[in-house]
C-alpha cells in the first residue's frame, strides 16, 4: 500500500491574534500544542504585534510557511487595533501565500464565557468608550456558533432598553463592569470577566478552518461599526450630562 501524501499526515498549524481591545492576544496552534502571548493592545499593538508573532513562531520552531492559515480578530473594537490586526494579517498572508480567517472579536468573548458548554446563548458586550457599547448575540449548539444579532454599536440606554424588552439568557464582557449601575440583566447569567483570550481565539480559528472559512488576504478587512471615532467638546459634555441624569 502506498504511503499517504505528506500533507495528509502533517499537523494543522494556525496563527491567531486579536488587538481589538485593551489586551493584545497572539496564539499559535500546531496539532495539540498551543503557544500564546499577551500584552497591551490598542495603539500599542501597532509596534508590538509583529515582534510577538515572530517570537511565538520561533518559540514553536516554526516559520510562516509552516502555517495553514492566519486568523485575526476583525472587530468591532478600537480603530487602531482593528487596523493593525487587519494589515498584519494581510501582509503575512500575502507574503506566505496563506488564507485568512476573519473572526468576530465579540465572538471570542462569547466563546470564553461558554467554557465548553454544549449549548449556550449569550450577548457579548464590551465597553466602546464615549458612553457606548459594542454588542452582539450568539448561540452555540450542535458544535457551532450562530449569530443571532450581528455586532452593533449602541448607547448604554439603548442596549438596556433592548434587554428590558427581550431579556438575555446570558451576558459576557466588561460592559457589565464598566456600566454596572446602568445595565439591568434580570435573571441572565453574567460573565463580566470574559475576555478575548488565546484558547478561545484558537478554538474559533480551528473551527473556522475545519468549516473551510478561509478567505483571500485581500478580504481580511476590519469590522467597523462606528463611523465616528471622536467626539466634539460639546458632544462629550452632553454625554457626561446624560450619564449623570440617568444615575
Amino acid at each position: 500500500m502506498a504511503d499517504p501524501p505528506l500533507n495528509s499526515c502533517r499537523m494543522t498549524a494556525l496563527l491567531a491574534f486579536d488587538t481589538a481591545g485593551e489586551r493584545m492576544t497572539v496564539a499559535l496552534a500546531a496539532g495539540e500544542r498551543h503557544w500564546s502571548r499577551s500584552a497591551s493592545g490598542g495603539s500599542k499593538a501597532s509596534a508590538a504585534l509583529v515582534p510577538a508573532i515572530l517570537g511565538l513562531l520561533a518559540e514553536a520552531g516554526l516559520v510562516l510557511a509552516d502555517l495553514d492559515a492566519i486568523a485575526f480578530g476583525r472587530g468591532p473594537g478600537a480603530f487602531t487595533g482593528l487596523r493593525t490586526a487587519s494589515s498584519v494579517a494581510q501582509g503575512l498572508a500575502l507574503g506566505a501565500g496563506k488564507p485568512v480567517l476573519p473572526i468576530d472579536s465579540l465572538l471570542v468573548v462569547a466563546e470564553a464565557a461558554r467554557a465548553g458548554a454544549a449549548r449556550f446563548r449569550t450577548w457579548a458586550a464590551i465597553d466602546a468608550r464615549m458612553n457606548q457599547i459594542y454588542a452582539a448575540e450568539y448561540r452555540f449548539a450542535d458544535g457551532r456558533w450562530t449569530t443571532l444579532a450581528a455586532p452593533m454599536l449602541l448607547d448604554v440606554a439603548e442596549l438596556a432598553q433592548r434587554w428590558r424588552e427581550a431579556p438575555p439568557e446570558a451576558v459576557a464582557g466588561d460592559a457589565l463592569l464598566v456600566f454596572a449601575d446602568r445595565l439591568e440583566t434580570g435573571a441572565a447569567r453574567r460573565f463580566p470577566e470574559a475576555r478575548a483570550d488565546a484558547e478561545s481565539l484558537l478554538a474559533l480559528a480551528e473551527s473556522a478552518w475545519r468549516d473551510g472559512a478561509g478567505v483571500d488576504a485581500a478580504e481580511a478587512l476590519p469590522l467597523y461599526v462606528r463611523d465616528k471615532v471622536a467626539q466634539t467638546t460639546r458632544e462629550r459634555e452632553a454625554a457626561r450630562a446624560a450619564a449623570v441624569a440617568t444615575r
